[in-house]
């Protein structure tokens, strides 16, 4: 059985990443990618893959600015010719589900999220962006339509849809009208351990970029001075976020994995704002026996169990933050490191590889039967 594996683009090593990477454990074969950065990729498993790119690798700083070339997706990744596989699977947050395919081939599809920018964060993107009015505003407009349609009718290319969350299904059920199975992404829980010395402070830790809410963090603990915050992550927020920092928050911008492993493992509680897909990190600090405090929307709902292994806000301010706060040290000693490491354990990277490949084989068998 030939196998050919597709991702959006191959230039850091991020959750959807992690994703391709199990899955490459597991059918290895010719990775399809619209642009790759081989230098970011050393240490990996993609270091020595065998990688195809499309037309957008040879343009003008493509492996920095890849997503200026959007206009172009669609066109390469329809390029790519697969037709000595038997099996495609695509991992996407893009166009990668969007490849040409014979009648006679299985495509499983991997969908992270359907295009963000293009459908339900299309208002908050043109807004963040100044996209939302002039001419380059239009032509931004015309161009965010015409992926819309491509999109639409690309998920047409795919034989069975598998997503990261009940939350994304939704999304996937309500955009493209199709089903789609939930299997969990893999979370190296391996590679934390459970630390019962909890410190006096708080820890949050993202890429820093408007969606992930870090300022709002920063904010609500501006409002707490007797609570220590310490902050990691670097991004194009990052003097922002960092301009509104008060005495008692520590930013401490880009950190090596030791680093933020050992803040994770000491930490009171892990501070988290982002309504994200799934979300990654937070399973990472209960792996660590570490409680989460989160935005009660997004994935987050179905990796940290209420009461048990975290607490929710309800709104995306300051206040409610600081409200959430409070109820948690008025409960912080019911908080068990060892049940929330155990939780953590649900979403293991050798369960997802189980998950995937019974998944896979069993359509593999309806496809051939």
């Amino acid at each position: 059985m030939k196998v050919s594996l597709i991702h959006d683009w191959l230039v850091t090593l991020a959750g959807a990443e992690k994703v391709l990477e199990a899955i490459y454990e597991l059918y290895p074969g010719p990775i399809y990618t619209l642009v790759s950065d081989r230098e970011n990729l050393k240490g990996s498993i993609f270091e020595d893959c065998e990688i195809y790119t499309s037309f957008i690798q040879r343009l003008p700083k493509a492996k920095s600015k890849y997503r200026s070339y959007l206009p172009f997706f669609p066109l390469a990744i329809e390029q790519f010719d697969l037709s000595h596989s038997d099996v495609i699977i695509s991992v996407s947050t893009c166009v990668a589900k969007g490849v040409l395919t014979r009648a006679d081939q299985l495509h499983i599809c991997y969908c992270c999220t359907p295009v963000r920018y293009a459908w339900d964060l299309y208002h908050q993107y043109l807004g963040e962006t100044g996209l939302n009015k002039g001419i380059k505003g239009a032509v931004a407009k015309m161009i965010l339509h015409y992926i819309r349609m491509w999109d639409y009718i690309s998920t047409k290319r795919v034989d069975h849809f598998v997503t990261l969350s009940y939350y994304i299904a939704r999304r996937i059920k309500k955009i493209y009208g199709r089903d789609s199975t939930v299997i969990y992404p893999p979370v190296d829980v391996g590679s934390f351990e459970v630390h019962t010395g909890k410190e006096e402070f708080y820890l949050t830790a993202s890429r820093m970029v408007p969606y992930k809410k870090m300022d709002l963090i920063v904010e609500a603990f501006s409002m707490m001075p007797d609570k220590k915050l310490v902050v990691i992550g670097d991004g194009p927020d990052f003097a922002k976020i960092k301009s509104k920092a008060s005495r008692n928050i520590e930013i401490l911008g880009y950190q090596p994995f030791d680093v933020l492993k050992e803040h994770m493992q000491k930490a009171k509680a892990f501070v988290f704002a982002a309504e994200e897909d799934f979300g990654i990190i937070p399973v990472e600090a209960q792996a660590c026996g570490t409680p989460v405090i989160a935005f009660g929307k997004g994935g987050v709902l179905e990796t940290v169990e209420e009461n048990k292994t975290g607490i929710f806000f309800n709104e995306q301010t300051p206040e409610s933050l600081v409200d959430a706060v409070k109820r948690f040290e008025l409960d912080q000693d019911k908080f068990d490191c060892r049940e929330i490491r155990k939780n953590a354990e649900r979403f293991n990277r050798e369960r997802f590889k189980r998950e995937f490949r019974e998944f896979v084989d069993k359509k593999l068998s309806e496809f051939y039967s």
